[in-house]
């Protein structure tokens, strides 16, 4: 966990898109027990996090993002990302996090799009902090484009 919190504090925010108030807090909850430093910001509709993205000069670490989301789903929202050519470029860590984990989805996450990694929640507080630390474990130390 100490090498986690090292790496990780020098990055920048983590982009969470989930439209769930109770899963917002419990996210959260983890991310804090997890000694979790870097700013987290919560988004309930693609938009914000698109305009988010378009026009901060902050480099985010990670984007979590539900699958099921009003207005715009997280593949829809995804999609968008992807054929943005600014956006692109950033080459974010893109990471489905949902319920909705059916074969065609996750298919077409790794097919037609960037998508690095697809997790169903877990049912269990323990399941999902112990989920989150292995993503979060795993982006700390993988090379990728938008490395520091």
């Amino acid at each position: 966990l100490t090498f986690l919190y090292l790496v990780m504090s020098r990055a920048g925010p983590i982009l969470i898109i989930e439209d769930d108030q109770d899963d917002q807090e419990i996210l959260q909850e983890a991310f804090t027990e997890l000694g979790v430093r870097n700013k987290l910001l919560f988004f309930d509709k693609t938009k914000q996090a698109f305009d988010f993205l378009k026009t901060s000069s902050e480099k985010p670490f990670l984007i979590l993002s539900d699958v099921n989301l009003p207005q715009q789903t997280g593949v829809e929202f995804k999609r968008e990302v992807d054929s943005d050519p600014q956006l692109r470029k950033k080459s974010i860590p893109f990471v489905f996090y949902s319920t909705s984990v059916a074969q065609k989805l996750v298919n077409e996450a790794y097919t037609k799009m960037t998508v690095q990694g697809f997790f169903q929640k877990a049912n269990s507080y323990e399941e999902i902090k112990s989920n989150i630390k292995l993503i979060l474990d795993y982006w700390s130390i993988c090379r990728h484009p938008n490395g520091e």
